[in-house]
């Protein structure tokens, strides 16, 4: 086998490290440093691009494997990423899903404990047209809660100082602040407690 075919072999898979990235809307590139070997530009894979689309783009310094149809590194593109001293795995067992972010966020799934974990966002928003479900023994939030409306079906209780303004608060069809009392007469004194 001449020389030739022995490098063109050696080509077809190459690993190396993004030292470039194209930003430009519609062209999504990279530039990866394979030995001495600098790519031109070439598109980075993604496990979905049709109907349903994933979109997590690589960083500098992220080690890739690149593919050369032919050996020829003018056909290179990204085959996919693989862990570096630089950038370790974020999870540590074969039960868990872990996904981070540079701001520090972290999606994780541990499938031993059943457990979903999301930190490190400063903002989340789930929005849907018809409506959103929790279906669990108890939900807590830990801070302040609001509601643009709310509507309690089984009952319930309230603990703490209530404030309440801007409308009518009704207690089995008794409105508090217009409520009045029967049967006493007008003066300077004051009925009882409610009873």
């Amino acid at each position: 086998m001449d020389g030739e075919v022995l490098r063109l072999l050696a080509n077809i898979l190459r690993q190396g490290v993004v030292f470039d990235i194209d930003e430009s809307a519609g062209e999504w590139s990279v530039r990866v440093q394979s030995g001495t070997l600098e790519t031109g530009w070439m598109r980075w894979n993604t496990s979905r691009a049709g109907a349903f689309k994933i979109w997590i783009p690589p960083a500098i310094g992220e080690e890739v494997w690149i593919g050369c149809i032919g050996g020829n590194p003018e056909t290179a593109f990204v085959l996919g990423s693989v862990y570096s001293n630089d950038n370790p795995a974020p999870g540590s067992t074969l039960k868990e899903m872990v996904i981070t972010a540079p701001d520090g966020a972290k999606f994780r799934y541990d499938a031993d404990a059943s457990a979903l974990e999301a930190t490190g966002m400063k903002t989340a928003v789930i929005q849907a047209s018809v409506s959103v479900t929790l279906d669990t023994p108890v939900t807590e939030c830990t801070n302040h809660l609001k509601a643009r409306t709310f509507e309690l079906t089984e009952g319930g209780t309230m603990k703490g100082e209530i404030t309440h303004s801007g409308g009518s608060l009704s207690s089995n069809g008794v409105v508090v602040h217009t409520h009045v009392h029967g049967g006493v007469e007008k003066g300077g004194s004051s009925t009882g407690g409610p009873q």
